[in-house]
């Protein structure tokens, strides 16, 4: 009997999905089909394809069918029975946006772990409570099958101190306001592949650029997170598709003082109507944007790239220099265009760029000569979550008797 995994990302008004087949044969897991389930609580539909793009599912919802995320692991769960009629589910593995300060690595989830996870929310109040929704809709609707949590700040804990601290009054820190950063599973997956795409990589100072509607850098060292540019929240660092990126505090104040915005206003404008919409008050989309000839499109793609580069730069200095660029992410990964401005931006750290080779797509895109090399590694964060939860489920299930976590 064929053995599965699942792997849920869920998010505001969507929960994704993938299957993973466990092959015992090859030791190795098999993509078999990815999904979602979108417009939660307002104009839902349910779509699945195979590893071939394939349409296994394409159905409009009613808003009775799907109210709520329990609503749509309802929904999912009665397709997978029929899905994997002739195989099974091993355990499910989650996306979990934060961690805290004391989850450093995945962990079977249990009634403790969720109660503690539940505790995190006011830390990332607009993913947490949708992760821990899918949870709980699932231990309500197949409570035997385990569940493991995998977390976007668990990479980030290997950081130093000092790159964690913010210069406030300590007992704030104590409480929790610390760096944190995010996309560390991505992260994860890029370091855990590097060897095989260049074996001099894995012990060499890297930047990974995961460059999508949410953008992030990180500054990698043997494959541990040094520093990275989101802090407390998923807002901090570069510009992004509706985010804001680094932004003076100050602004903040005055906001408050001159505009009359309360927090939700302000929640509201930081994390959905600034970034690259904001500037160019046409698209959040960097493709939008890039066949624009709109001015305004030209600035946010201007300021997209500067505080890339500015970026780069500062986590040069907290690795001691630099040897590898890493583009991934929807945008790292697809628009040549973008790669070369940030290329170019940083050429003084000795980067030379391989025209040809970018518009290729090519996985290394520097010149031989470069002394600072250039790649492009596309990521995969659900077969990270996908390979934690295995590796988990397996520990328990051949743990001695006395050992074994229920």
């Amino acid at each position: 009997m064929k053995k599965y995994l699942l792997v849920i990302n869920a998010g505001s008004s969507s929960i994704k999905f993938a299957i993973f087949q466990n092959d015992a044969s090859s030791a190795q897991l098999v993509t078999d089909a990815a999904g979602q389930i979108e417009g939660i609580g307002s104009k839902p539909s349910f779509t699945v394809k195979d590893p071939l793009d394939v349409v296994l599912v394409d159905r409009t919802l009613s808003i009775d069918e799907v109210r709520n995320h329990t609503d749509a692991i309802i929904i999912i769960r009665a397709w997978l029975e029929d899905y994997l009629s002739h195989g099974s589910l091993l355990a499910v593995g989650h996306r979990v946006v934060h961690g805290g300060q004391h989850y450093s690595a995945p962990i079977l989830i249990d009634a403790t772990v969720l109660a503690e996870l539940e505790n995190l929310v006011p830390l990332a109040p607009l993913h947490q409570p949708h992760n821990l929704a899918t949870i709980r809709a699932l231990l309500e609707t197949m409570s035997s099958l385990p569940q493991v949590a995998c977390f976007d700040t668990a990479f980030h804990r290997t950081q130093p101190d000092v790159a964690q601290r913010f210069a406030i009054p300590r007992h704030f820190a104590e409480e929790g306001i610390r760096h944190y950063g995010f996309h560390g599973l991505s992260y994860e997956y890029i370091t855990s592949v590097l060897p095989t795409v260049e074996p001099t990589l894995a012990d060499a100072r890297i930047i990974v650029a995961h460059l999508g509607s949410g953008a992030s850098l990180c500054a990698v060292h043997g494959g541990r997170s040094i520093a990275t540019t989101m802090g407390f929240s998923p807002l901090d660092g570069l510009v992004m598709g509706t985010r804001c990126g680094n932004l003076d505090p100050g602004v903040l104040l005055y906001l408050m003082d001159h505009h009359g915005m309360d927090v939700r206003a302000l929640e509201h404008l930081l994390y959905h109507q600034s970034g690259l919409l904001g500037v160019s008050g046409i698209s959040n989309d960097m493709r939008a944007l890039l066949a624009s000839d709109d001015p305004h499109a030209l600035e946010a793609v201007e300021l997209f790239v500067y505080r890339a580069g500015r970026e780069i730069g500062s986590l040069a200095m907290a690795l001691g220099g630099l040897d590898a660029l890493i583009f991934t992410g929807g945008i790292g990964e697809h628009s040549s265009v973008i790669r070369a401005k940030i290329c170019h931006q940083i050429a003084w750290l000795g980067l030379e760029l391989d025209e040809t080779a970018n518009e290729a797509a090519a996985t290394c895109i520097s010149k031989p000569s470069s002394k600072l090399s250039a790649w492009i590694v596309p990521t995969d964060e659900n077969r990270m979550i996908a390979h934690h939860t295995l590796r988990l489920v397996t520990a328990k299930t051949t743990a001695p008797l006395s050992q074994r976590q229920f």
